[in-house]
């Protein structure tokens, strides 16, 4: 049984960007044969930035209802919150007492923030190692992962090795799944879609709500009339990703044509975001409607889950010698 796992933070309602790029891959991956796929929210990792415990639980629900309104299976898989099982924090301290200060200095999660300390806290420069440690506690095989956290995915193989070199083999080394089909999806400005950029578009909100932020991508100046470059326009570089082959295939050729606006292309986005992605709407909004349903699904999710974790945490404190023989 090849073992799956991948997590995302509860910094707020997952945009498109997430849904593309690290929701639905996963979800596809969990439907093949012979895999047991777990998914975690991660609510510890949320702390470095969330500082407020309303707004971290309406983030959490709002992350969980994400994954459910997307079919996630629940029961042959596993959906679970990361601060339900606290052996990962165990865990984290064993990797932190083998994880080199120069490795978490030159971790992009950090050297991205370097130029102004006072906003950096020691959380953040641990993540790398409590994402080691929550992918190493669960004895993944496979960790989907965009290209910006190959770096944090070679990190946990490289902890993983070294505690295995240095206590005997414990600790099962995963590989990186890289979708590179859907690859970075592209904001409102042509960065990678993100919150911190403010530039995502967030396909829970209402109509009116992504109308504007559709309507506010970015594009240049190229008139109505004139032809038009699909693979340089941010807004087809969204819409290719959401709309069926047959729409995007009609549009692309409109751009070469001419006569097909910016304003034109956006009001078709808007279209097939809608028009995709509205039974995920319409369950998205059942389930913030019974949060005790959600909340009970982590709690299974967590449940089956602390089998491994205790499993690997037992062989763990047995070769470090916290446990006497």
């Amino acid at each position: 049984m090849r073992r799956i796992l991948t997590g995302i933070q509860s910094s707020g309602t997952p945009h498109l960007g997430n849904v593309l790029g690290a929701i639905l891959p996963a979800i596809k991956m969990s439907q093949e044969e012979g895999t047991q796929s777990l998914f975690f929210i991660a609510d510890f990792h949320a702390l470095t930035t969330v500082k407020d415990g309303t707004t971290l639980q309406k983030n959490i629900l709002h992350t969980a209802a994400t994954w459910l309104a997307f079919g996630f299976d629940t029961e042959t898989h596993l959906l679970y919150r990361q601060s339900d099982l606290p052996q990962v924090m165990e865990l984290c301290w064993h990797l932190s007492c083998l994880t080199p200060y120069p490795m978490l200095a030159n971790a992009h999660s950090f050297k991205d923030k370097k130029e102004q300390l006072h906003n950096v806290n020691a959380g953040l420069f641990f993540y790398p190692v409590l994402m080691a440690a929550d992918i190493l506690l669960y004895r993944a095989n496979e960790v989907p992962v965009g290209k910006d956290q190959q770096q944090h995915l070679e990190i946990t193989r490289d902890l993983g090795q070294a505690f295995n070199t240095k206590y005997g083999e414990t600790l099962v080394i995963p590989e990186a799944k890289i979708n590179a089909s859907t690859g970075i999806v592209p904001g409102t400005d042509g960065r990678k879609m993100s919150k911190s950029y403010g530039n995502f578009i967030n396909i829970f909100g209402s109509e009116k709500e992504i109308k504007q932020q559709v309507f506010g991508i970015q594009t240049d100046s190229t008139p109505l009339e004139a032809p038009k470059d699909p693979e340089t326009c941010n807004v087809f570089q969204i819409l290719k990703h959401v709309a069926p082959p047959s729409l995007s295939e009609g549009i692309h050729k409109k751009y070469r044509e001419g006569g097909y606006g910016y304003g034109h292309a956006k009001k078709d986005l808007l279209g097939a975001i809608l028009s995709t992605y509205q039974k995920e709407r319409d369950r998205f909004d059942e389930y913030l409607e019974t949060p005790e349903m959600v909340f009970q699904t982590l709690k299974k999710g967590a449940a089956k889950a602390k089998g491994i974790a205790d499993k690997t945490l037992e062989e763990v404190r047995q070769r470090t010698g916290l446990t006497f023989h």
